[in-house]
């Protein structure tokens, strides 16, 4: 994946893990008929959450640190 940028993806989120989570997650709205919050078309519904969240369009909510 050469765009968006790894970098610029893990500048909106705390690490590589929330970044798949999340754009797992916005990928399977998109998929399911949600509305997309930026005007581009792209193929893939997680490209399209991938730009999103780059944009700052898709936020998280950290509900627990870890399992203990």
């Amino acid at each position: 994946m050469i765009y968006p940028s790894i970098d610029v993806l893990l500048e909106k989120v705390d690490s590589k893990y929330t970044l798949v989570i999340a754009a797992a997650k916005r990928g399977r709205q998109l998929r399911s008929g949600s509305k997309k919050t930026i005007d581009q078309n792209y193929s893939k519904e997680v490209t399209t959450a991938l730009y999103e969240i780059e944009n700052g369009n898709v936020v998280y909510e950290r509900i627990r640190d870890g399992i203990k």
